[in-house]
């Protein structure tokens, strides 16, 4: 038998330098955007959708920056792309406390772009890649659960300051949480590669006796894998995935809308932590499941998205099954920040998987950019019914082409190098 890897293994920080990124800047600019909706479109005296245009351009920017971002991440210090990509996040959330017109935000949007390209969608998935050649699954999950962990951390205590203090105070102190939390991390713990501290990514050691002991990377390369239909299946499963999860942001209105917030007054940010346990339960869950079945992590993210959705369409009006279905539905919510990486890991390999999954990201934040704000103008014009019968329709539609990605992806020529 080869060398079992054990005791402390510098990978575990990167985990933690993964899991500081997600439940700080992340969680603050996407997990906690919802609980601001209602405040500063009153404010301001715009529409929902319209301050959601917001959202919409921060995941345009993503979709444009995603290509080249890979390669920068590929090729350049993570330190310094991370670090750039907290103060990015950071100065984007401080000056949204400043502005007096919609289209300002805008701006911010932009920023908050940059900077989640590289936190959310190229470095946990890329650097847990890199750093692990075992439990890739789990320890992918256990870094975007943060998001949820976050969202559940810090939904309240915005709310608790935007209730006592006001809206700009509330994103003044989440840009500076932001930074303080991340910037130590990206700075002084995070390394690009194992090679850089001299070592093996963790489960490289345990090879059979006879085998080669270099680490070989294995996988469909780059240009066999573009304009594939396994390319394009995997690229429809995330932009349906991220479409459902652009409801998130909607559900506090939503409720609030319903005779129930009327008893229950906090219903709307406490729902908005209930998706946000779920999201955090689902991508530990999610991330382990895929480990031993990426067929078992799709069908367990579907039936929690069916009955989520399916129970806030149809029986809104109690409170403790509001929040179960929020919680389910949160469980689906991984699928958007877990299972696409490791969907495409599964259907592609390791070979050019930071280049191939970038360029599946940019097709996910293009439907992130309509949805983020098509939902709102949906709710403005038709009402939330039809939101939810989308939902519900894009959750089946998941479901049917990522299996068939699945069932695709043996048709794919494969190589392997040594990294």
């Amino acid at each position: 038998m080869g060398a079992k890897t054990k005791g402390f293994h510098y990978g575990y920080l990167i985990v933690l330098t993964g899991i500081v990124m997600c439940v700080g800047p992340s969680a603050l600019a996407l997990s906690c955007a919802g609980i601001f909706y209602t405040p500063v479109c009153d404010d301001l005296g715009v529409g929902k959708g319209t301050l959601a245009l917001y959202m919409t351009v921060m995941y345009l920017t993503v979709a444009l920056f995603l290509p080249f971002a890979g390669k920068l991440f590929a090729t350049k210090d993570a330190r310094i792309c991370l670090s750039a990509a907290v103060v990015s996040v950071s100065v984007a959330l401080m000056a949204m406390s400043f502005y007096t017109e919609v289209w300002q935000f805008y701006i911010s949007g932009f920023l908050l772009g940059l900077g989640i390209t590289f936190l959310m969608f190229i470095a946990v998935p890329t650097l847990i890649d890199r750093w692990f050649k075992k439990r890739v699954g789990f320890f992918v999950g256990i870094c975007m659960a943060f998001t949820g962990v976050g969202g559940v951390i810090f939904n309240p205590i915005g709310g608790w300051i935007i209730a006592d203090f006001g809206w700009r105070t509330g994103y003044l102190a989440f840009g500076i949480i932001a930074l303080v939390l991340a910037l130590p991390f990206t700075l002084f713990v995070v390394r690009s590669n194992p090679s850089d501290k001299g070592l093996r990514p963790y489960g490289a050691d345990e090879v059979p006796e006879g085998k080669p002991s270099a680490v070989v990377v294995e996988g469909v390369p780059l240009k066999a894998a573009m304009w594939s239909i396994p390319f394009i299946l995997v690229a429809l499963f995330a932009g349906f995935a991220d479409l459902v999860t652009c409801i998130y942001n909607y559900l506090p209105s939503y409720v609030s809308t319903l005779a129930v917030s009327e008893a229950v007054p906090t219903i709307g940010a406490t729902i908005a932590s209930a998706v946000m346990l779920g999201q955090a339960i689902g991508k530990v869950t999610m991330g382990a499941l895929a480990d031993k079945s990426t067929r078992g992590g799709l069908v367990f993210g579907v039936a929690c998205g069916l009955l989520g959705v399916g129970i806030l369409f149809l029986v809104p009006q109690n409170a403790p099954i509001i929040l179960v279905a929020a919680f389910l539905y949160g469980l689906y919510y991984a699928n958007g920040s877990v299972y696409i990486p490791l969907l495409t890991r599964s259907v592609f390999g390791s070979l050019d998987y930071s280049l191939i999954y970038s360029r599946v990201s940019v097709f996910a934040n293009l439907c992130l950019a309509f949805g983020s704000s098509m939902w709102g103008f949906v709710i403005d014009g038709v009402g939330y019914n039809a939101m939810f019968v989308g939902a519900l329709t894009l959750v089946v539609l998941s479901l049917l082409v990522g299996w068939f990605a699945l069932n695709q992806a043996k048709k794919l020529p494969r190589e392997s190098r040594e990294a």
